[in-house]
């Protein structure tokens, strides 16, 4: 895992848990900047890529997302695949379809 500090890390590739594709697919959603991820609902963020890209994204895409709001939001670098349970015990209790779960 990366070692860095939230307060300073410009680049959304210098984020843990994100390469230059998930990077891209961040400014497909209109996420520039690491600051932008701070308070954002990684849900909403995973729909808004499924919609936009027109393709249903992995799950584990959510983790990624869940992950680096995580990270912005509280300076601790984790993971991904720590928040592959929370993600799946979120999607089931969840009343609203997302755009990209299958039925």
């Amino acid at each position: 895992m990366k070692h860095l500090d939230k307060e300073t890390v410009s680049r959304l590739e210098d984020l843990p848990n994100i390469g230059p594709a998930i990077a891209n697919q961040l400014r497909l959603i209109g996420i520039d900047y690491p600051k932008q991820l701070i308070g954002k609902d990684p849900l909403q963020l995973y729909d808004q890529l499924c919609m936009l890209s027109e393709v249903q994204q992995d799950p584990c895409i959510v983790d990624t997302f869940m992950a680096v709001v995580h990270f912005m939001e509280s300076g601790e670098v984790l993971p991904w695949w720590v928040f592959t349970d929370q993600r799946k015990a979120i999607i089931k209790t969840k009343k609203k379809k997302h755009y990209c779960q299958q039925s």
